[in-house]
């Protein structure tokens, strides 16, 4: 089960720090995504990573823009966004895959609530 947070309103050009814990996994068994949903748009992965293998991966949207980072002490990963921009107003949510070097490719599955992040003046 996942636990998203951080998400808010801000500027153009702004930054925000996504949060997602999970309880009763372990992340350095797991692969993990950050997924988002924009209203009238499809379901779309943005992120991943594998920390035990030290693998990420990101859409080319955000490329150069987040960054994904996990604390497998703390059973949570971040997703740091920065420069943001209109488009990527969606709800941003996180899942679990069985850890993959290629976690882009994983099956994932167990999404939490989501977190609403808006990018409006």
């Amino acid at each position: 089960r996942f636990v998203e947070s951080g998400g808010g309103l801000v500027q153009p050009g702004g930054s925000l720090r996504l949060s997602c814990t999970t309880s009763g996994l372990t992340l350095d068994t797991a692969s993990i995504g950050w997924f988002r949903q924009a209203p009238g748009k499809e379901h779309e992965g943005i992120a991943c990573i594998s920390s035990t293998v030290g693998s990420t991966w990101y859409t080319d949207s955000v490329k150069g823009r987040f960054t994904i980072s996990a604390d497998n002490a703390e059973n949570t990963v971040y997703l740091q966004m920065s420069s943001l921009k209109p488009e990527d107003t969606a709800v941003y949510s996180c899942a679990a895959a069985p850890m993959s070097r290629r976690c882009h490719e994983a099956t994932y599955a167990a999404w939490g609530q989501g977190t609403q992040v808006n990018v409006s003046s």
